[in-house]
């Protein structure tokens, strides 16, 4: 790398201009690797676009950069910690441990040196030449707008809250004064603590157990759904400067009261005059995330041992990002998405390893920046997590994570510093209402998000390429329904693509001092059942079941469920049986185990203990089904007639499930979505869907969208025109799901040979249906590869972690029968003990089988 004190190329300078505040400047990490400004080379950030690329000699990122995009200056950025000076006399007490959450900007100048040099591609296109002119004005541009790494960080402390129509449009009916502080108690009950007062009438009533942290009956909650008094506030949280917790119960979520100020003195309450005395909704869930770990320390109390190495990269918490990261963990830890985003398994990967694939998308990439690429993020991903070149325990001169959002760890132990898949994670959630948020979310809905989102994408990209080379596709099976007429005894058979098996798990609380008499029943009595720290006397504790008897609740004969249907034969409303089995089996098969129930109305987590099969293998031979039999008459086929806009659903369900609480349009989409199986699986159906966007969207009748329906909106055909379908087929899939974009990419993705015409049949001949993903070939034999733990009273709350078994050799020297299990702890990746691997995979989350 040459150096001079002249360019001349320096009149182009003028032309430069510093990042808007809409721009993210990506000067911590190369956008293409983790590479970042921590280390020897600094990553350089391109003048024009602000993309962050590093030098690493074997990738040429910035080189790359300079080639695709004819951006010529790059401001090289390094930074270095400064040594920590303590203000601490000698033995001065050391600082109270932080307790409340607050986001506070730390100024990157107290902790670290940074180095800038100015740099011009052109004079020298194999490192750039250092160019010693005055370029404060774009230094300071760079140096001083919120990074993209920062910008997430800030999003992860913060949660936006904001007024709604409900607080700016409170109407108080009465007035008068509350009991004092000490004195005032639950309306309804005897609770004097988690207390919130209706600001429309001034009643008292306990909150919500999950989200008051205290306890609770839920009495502000009934008297809102007797009232109708949308909005309260949480006595103790309110601060002489205004602030208190405010919740609005018709929108259900945290709200702000521009006026509480006013609204409380209707009642008495002087502001300037509280003290708060209760924590905070955010502090309450924050906390309770952060406490929610998992022990990393082995039944003698000594440390896990911590591994390092190919394939054992740790993912830093982004902030409540955990379920994140064991999704990916364990999607990475399947041979299939190895190959295609890394080239091979990670062992005896070297440093200088690229993958092929990964550098010829570098050179061909159609998008401007890769951090707006999801192939890039993925190469990125899959070189982070394999090559073992992050895999390192910190030296003595880099810092460990010290931030409020890493966990616990046993002293003196050297762990990761973990990576940050920050633009992954924005990228994958772009558009989402629920990952685009920094809130925890459900792992298993991350998932099929997930899937979703890669399969879109490789749609799109790689056109004419055959779907089963695509790792995705190794989860998709066809779940085959037959459902029998009971009155005139014909069939109906269908089959649906699926990626994710969900389960039921049955639920049998056991008393105080009884005995387990289920599938653990006489395996080591003395055992705990459950983490050991959530153990103790509240805990409530469940009789343990066994995996086959959850699948029998689903599958085959014993799995037969009877309800009410209106038969296409002629037979008007009757009865009906309907039996599921696997039309075809995929090559990993992921199994959600459904253990909650509602509780106030929030889905909360139950502890059920769920036995794996000896050697955690699973023989699935006989749950395959077989169509239609010889002898069976299929019942008519009417899909292709007119059909209502509104689908025809269960009234006497429907009042149920109205009765329970939950809206109307909710409650016929639940039961549209699952059959009319009546109220007991729609009521499921909406616990598992009640954060989704369009849950209040009515459902039209399949095949509603005809050739008389409206044209559908040209951003919307555009969109799915991008994705590499014809506009006559967007058209068609927009008209045939009533203009609802995920679904018309399914439905496009079921109907291959639509052409779009009007006259083009969908899948009205068995020639023209395509064939579900998947195997039928026998035997059908699997073996647990990973699973994915919860800790916590709800899936959106709490903390993941993922275990993985590593195949033998791979990372680690492997020496007993389970030393192959792997734990992944966000950036903490340690060999799991036989304890933990016991205990948790009873109350995993999610079950990841592999095809033997």
């Amino acid at each position: 790398m040459s150096m001079s004190a002249t360019c001349p190329h320096a009149h182009d300078i003028s032309g430069l201009r510093e990042p808007k505040l809409s721009q993210s400047v990506h000067r911590e990490e190369c956008t293409q690797c983790f590479d970042n400004q921590d280390g020897p080379t600094g990553i350089d950030v391109c003048l024009v676009c602000f993309n962050g690329s590093c030098l690493d000699s074997d990738r040429h990122h910035t080189r790359n950069h300079v080639l695709r995009s004819g951006h010529s200056f790059t401001l090289n950025v390094k930074r270095t910690p400064k040594k920590k000076v303590s203000n601490r006399a000698d033995g001065e007490e050391p600082p109270a441990k932080m307790k409340k959450l607050a986001i506070n900007e730390e100024r990157e100048e107290d902790k670290y040196e940074h180095t800038t040099i100015f740099k011009c591609w052109k004079c020298d296109l194999q490192g750039g030449k250092e160019v010693a002119i005055d370029t404060k004005r774009l230094t300071d541009g760079v140096m001083l707008s919120l990074s993209s790494a920062r910008q997430s960080e800030v999003k992860a402390w913060e949660e936006e809250i904001t007024a709604c129509e409900h607080t700016l449009c409170l109407e108080q009916l009465q007035s008068g004064t509350i009991p004092q502080e000490g004195l005032a108690h639950c309306a309804s009950c005897e609770i004097t603590s988690n207390l919130w007062l209706c600001l429309t009438c001034g009643a008292l009533g306990c909150g919500r157990a999950q989200f008051g942290g205290t306890g609770g009956n839920g009495h502000a909650l009934a008297h809102f759904n007797t009232t109708q008094h949308p909005v309260c506030v949480k006595l103790g949280t309110i601060t002489p400067e205004g602030g208190a917790d405010v919740y609005c119960y018709a929108c259900n979520d945290a709200r702000i009261d521009t006026a509480l100020v006013t609204h409380l003195s209707t009642f008495g309450i002087n502001v300037a005059a509280q003290k708060k005395t209760e924590k905070s909704m955010t502090e309450l869930q924050i906390e309770q995330n952060l406490l929610f770990d998992f022990s990393l320390t082995a039944e003698d109390g000594s440390a896990l041992q911590p591994i390092f190495g190919a394939g054992t990269t740790g993912l830093s918490n982004l902030g409540n990002s955990c379920y994140m990261a064991s999704v990916i963990q364990t999607l990475f830890s399947l041979p299939l998405f190895q190959i295609r985003y890394y080239g091979k398994g990670p062992s005896g990967t070297s440093s200088a390893y690229i993958s092929p694939t990964a550098a010829a998308h570098w050179e061909n990439c159609t998008q401007a920046l890769p951090a707006d690429c999801l192939e890039c993020q993925m190469y990125k991903l899959a070189d982070g997590l394999l090559s073992g070149r992050y895999s390192k325990p910190h030296s003595d001169h880099e810092q460990a994570p010290t931030d409020a959002l890493a966990h616990p760890t046993p002293e003196h132990t050297p762990w990761q510093a973990g990576l940050k898949p920050a633009g992954f994670k924005a990228l994958v959630g772009k558009g989402h209402a629920e990952f685009s948020t920094m809130r925890q979310q459900d792992a298993e809905e991350f998932f099929s998000h997930l899937l979703t989102v890669l399969r879109r994408f490789n749609h799109q990209n790689t056109r004419g390429v055959s779907e089963e080379s695509e790792p995705t596709e190794v989860f998709a099976f066809g779940l085959e329904q037959r459902l029998q007429c009971q009155s005139c005894h014909r069939v109906r058979y269908r089959v649906d693509t699926m990626d994710v098996l969900s389960l039921g798990v049955p639920a049998h609380e056991l008393a105080d001092g009884e005995a387990d008499t289920g599938a653990e029943a006489g395996k080591q009595e003395a055992e705990t059942i459950g983490a050991p720290d959530e153990s103790g006397p509240g805990k409530k504790r469940y009789r343990s079941v066994s995996l086959e008897q959850c699948l029998n609740l689903l599958l085959g004969p014993s799995g037969q469920e009877a309800l009410e249907y209106q038969c296409e034969g002629g037979c008007g409303k009757v009865n009906a049986v309907r039996q599921m089995q696997f039309a075809t089996f995929p090559d990993v098969l992921v199994l959600h185990a459904k253990k909650f129930q509602l509780v106030n109305w929030v889905p909360t987590k139950l502890d059920i203990p769920v036995i794996l099969p000896e050697n955690d293998e699973l023989n699935l031979d006989h749950y395959l089904g077989h169509g239609l039999r010889s002898g069976e008459v299929e019942l008519p086929d009417n899909s292709n007639t007119s059909s209502p806009s509104h689908p025809e659903v269960d009234v006497e369900a429907l009042s149920q499930l109205e009765a329970m609480g939950f809206p109307t349009i909710s409650c016929r989409n639940a039961l549209i979505a699952t059959g009319n199986a009546g109220a007991e699986v729609a009521m499921e159906w909406l616990i598992m869907h009640m954060e989704d966007p369009d849950i209040n969207t009515p459902i039209q009748a399949a095949g509603s969208g005809n050739g008389n329906a409206p044209e559908p909106p040209a951003e919307q055909v555009a969109m799915l025109a991008d994705m590499g379908f014809t506009n006559a087929q967007a058209k068609k899939a927009l008209r045939e799901t009533d203009g609802n974009v995920e679904r018309a990419v399914e439905w496009l993705f079921n109907h291959p040979d639509d052409t779009g015409e009007d006259n083009s049949p969908a899948t009205s001949s068995s020639e023209t249906k395509k064939a579900p993903p998947g195997s039928s070939r026998l035997p059908a034999r699997y073996r647990l590869k990973a699973f994915i733990s919860h800790k916590g009273p709800s899936v959106h709350s709490g903390h993941y972690v993922a275990h993985i078994r590593m195949p033998r050799g791979d990372a680690m020297d492997v020496d007993d029968a389970v030393g192959d299990w792997v734990l992944f702890n966000d950036e903490k990746v340690v060999r799991a003990d036989e304890t933990s691997v016991r205990d948790l995979k009873k109350l995993a989350y999610m079950y990841v089988f592999e095809r033997e």
